[in-house]
Formats: structure tokens, sequence, C-alpha cells
């Protein structure tokens, strides 16, 4: 009887180690501090969502935000595009360069009565630093409110290419 309360043991035991190893591994990973000197970042928005069984669109206010997490640096963004579902440029937003102070922060809006982007939109931010940076955090926030319902949710961005500080600009 000993011996099958061992070998019971093991599995369980091997699936705690399992969960163990992945807990520090998200833990180690987390608390990574992502530099860089420029990047082309790709954030996901939605003008609508669909709803019901008749996917009728549940209109969405979109909200651009790009923050610069650096305490000392400022970074320079030169790029603010939206794109719509197939993947053609519906706006610009910059014709000038804008320069973020550290921690200071900056947004751009889709009205909720916009919806040339659909479902699958998104940005493209091209941003650079004259010196190693912390990365921006830039997301997207979309509201919007129905027959009172209201819907909101955020959509993180994702780094698409490293750049190096002075190139493409």
């Amino acid at each position: 009887m000993n011996t099958k309360r061992k070998s019971s043991s093991v599995p369980a035991l091997s699936s705690l180690i399992l969960v163990l190893l992945i807990l520090l591994s998200a833990q180690a990973h987390a608390s990574e501090i992502s530099m860089s000197r420029g990047q082309i970042v790709y954030v996901p928005a939605y003008s609508f969502i669909y709803s019901g069984d008749k996917e009728k669109p549940f209109m969405l206010a979109v909200t651009l935000s790009i923050r610069n997490t650096d305490m000392s640096r400022k970074i320079k963004i030169y790029t603010v595009e939206y794109y719509d579902s197939k993947g053609k440029l519906a706006k610009t937003f910059m014709e000038e360069p804008v320069t973020l102070e550290p921690l200071e922060s900056t947004r751009y809006i889709i009205k909720s009565s916009d919806s040339t982007g659909g479902s699958g939109a998104n940005f493209i931010v091209k941003w650079e630093s004259d010196e190693i940076v912390n990365e921006p955090i830039i997301e997207t926030i979309m509201i919007g409110t129905q027959s009172q319902q209201g819907v909101s949710f955020t959509s993180r961005g994702k780094a698409i290419k490293e750049l190096d500080a002075g190139a493409d600009k």
C-alpha cells in the first residue's frame, strides 16, 4: 500500500512543481523592464463590436493613449495612423512630430459616430528617442453606451519593429 501512495503522489507533486515553475516564470517575465530607442507599434482598435444573434453593430468611441513612462527622458512621436479592417489607411493624425516630456501623455480620438475603422481597425504608432528609454505604454480604450448598456475595454499595443534612433524619420 505504501507503494500506491508514493506512486499516486508523484503526479500530484509533479503537477505542483510545474505550476510553481509557470508562476515563477510569469513573475520573472512581468518584472522585466523593457527599454528601447524607438519602435513601430501596432495597436488594435474597435470602432464597433457586434452584439446579439443578428450581429448588430455596437458603436464605440476609441481613444488612443500614448504615455511616456520614462521618468527622465523624452520621446518623440512621428506617426499616428488609423487603419480600417481591410488594412487601408483611414486617417493620419500628425503633420509634425510631437515630443512627450518625461511622464507626459497624449491622446487621439475616434468618435463613436465614425464607423470607418470597423471591428478590425488599428493604429500604427512610430516613436523614437535619442537615448534608450523605458518603452511607452500605447493602448486604446473603447467605450460605448446603447439602451442603458455600457461597454468599455482596452487593447495594449504590440511592437512590430525596433528602430534605430535617427533612422526612418
